[in-house]
């Protein structure tokens, strides 16, 4: 048998081989063909089996890339701080004279047939009945921001100082307006117009006070209301309905884009501090004499009908006036009565406005306005919005404005009502 090996395999082969004496090989039958397994000596020399990094190389292919050995798990990526809130859109009310008294310094005398019911400067005014006295309250003058007068009866009245102790700090000094104060159980809540440094417009703010003089406190950390939109919001006056929900009316300042002035209401929360619900507009400016501007609102419930007061035209001329509407609720609608204003310049007052009502010893109702004297109109011409108490009469959709409440004879106001001179 001749031994043929499967190179590699460890396989032998025996094939028939010659016989050792020379015969004839004798060939083996299929029973005697076999196939011998032998195990590989240490001698054999045989070609490597190729591995698989070089079979690799061999058809072209790149090496396997070695397996790396497992790390730490990767660190989340941060994720980007969120987007700052975009800057609120502000748009500027059209320029005009600063309304804040130049000087605490008194004004000059007013002359002899003034109806002023004190000398002092004393613009846009509101008075408040609390703890047995009358308090008023009105724009800065000088340095006094929040100039406040006391009265047992509507007609004397004596100086008592400034009710705001300080401004917040959001606040730029020098330009407080229009002041107002409501009652809220024990306490009192004065709301004022006051500049927002962030934005250069004018804002309402709100402070309290344990007292109806003050000091008033404000914490505030921005406004309570600012229609930066729309220019800006002032002459906060707060209104008390019959059912005793508090309300907050005031002006929206309009822009050099053409957005008008216009008079808003919204509810306040019971302790006065916040605003409830949505802004509610009750006019804009429409009439001939109310160009360029309306402001000032005040509102009353008389005869069955919600009366709101307004001011109209430029402040600082003998052309401000007075307006009236009647509205079907607190939030409107609104319409006006006249064409023309229920209060206009007359004597012993030009550009009577800047009104508030309220009630007189008797339980009648007075308007409390401000007006320059005819002779001096303007801080340019030394003048000064002086203190006036007229006599106010309202008869279904009908508002009357009569002389000085003062006036009255023998409890009556027959004397005192009239139309406007």
């Amino acid at each position: 048998m001749v031994a043929t090996s499967l190179a590699g395999m460890g396989l032998v082969l025996l094939a028939p081989s010659p016989a050792v004496d020379g015969s004839e090989a004798v060939e083996p039958t299929p029973e005697r063909s076999e196939v011998v397994l032998r195990l590989p000596r240490p001698d054999d020399v045989r070609a490597p089996i190729p591995s698989k990094v070089a079979s690799r190389r061999a058809l072209g292919a790149p090496p396997a890339e070695p397996a790396l050995a497992p790390g730490p798990a990767a660190a989340e990526p941060t994720p980007p701080p969120p987007a700052p809130p975009p800057e609120p859109v502000v748009n500027r009310p059209p320029p005009g004279p600063d309304r804040v008294a130049p000087s605490d310094e008194a004004p000059p005398p007013p002359e002899p047939d003034s109806t002023a019911v004190h000398p002092a400067n004393f613009p846009d005014p509101h008075v408040v009945h609390a703890h047995g006295s009358y308090w008023a309250f009105a724009t800065q003058s000088g340095l006094t921001k929040v100039p406040t007068m006391r009265s047992p009866d509507l007609v004397h009245w004596t100086w008592v100082g400034d009710a705001l102790q300080q401004l917040p700090a959001w606040a730029e000094w020098g330009h407080n307006w229009a002041p107002s104060v409501l009652p809220r159980g024990t306490t009192f809540v004065l709301y004022y117009t006051t500049r927002h440094a962030a934005t250069g417009l004018q804002c309402i703010s709100r402070a309290v006070g344990a007292l109806p003089q003050g000091p008033y406190v404000d914490e505030t950390t921005g406004p309570l209301v600012c229609q930066t939109e729309r220019g800006g919001s002032i002459d906060p006056s707060p209104f008390v309905d019959v059912d005793g929900r508090a309300w907050l009316l005031w002006k929206s300042e309009g822009t050099l884009q053409g957005e008008p002035t216009r008079i808003w209401v919204q509810s306040l929360s019971p302790d006065g501090l916040r605003l409830e619900g949505a802004p509610v507009q009750l006019l804009e400016r429409e009439l001939d004499w109310e160009h360029p501007i309306i402001e000032g609102p005040s509102m009353t419930f008389a005869d069955g009908r919600y009366h709101l007061l307004y001011s109209g035209n430029r402040w600082q001329t003998a052309q401000y006036a007075v307006g009236h509407a009647v509205c079907a609720s607190v939030t409107g609608p609104c319409r006006r009565t006249s064409p023309g204003p229920v209060l206009a310049s007359r004597s012993g007052e030009a550009g009577p406005g800047g009104q508030e009502i309220t009630s007189a010893p008797d339980g009648s109702l007075v308007l409390v306005h401000h007006a320059w004297a005819p002779a001096a109109v303007g801080y340019a011409s030394h003048g000064a919005r002086r203190l006036h108490i007229s006599a106010l009469r309202i008869r279904g959709d009908r508002v009357e404005v009569g002389g000085p409440w003062r006036d009255r004879r023998d409890g009556g106001l027959v004397d005192a009502i009239g139309p406007s001179r």
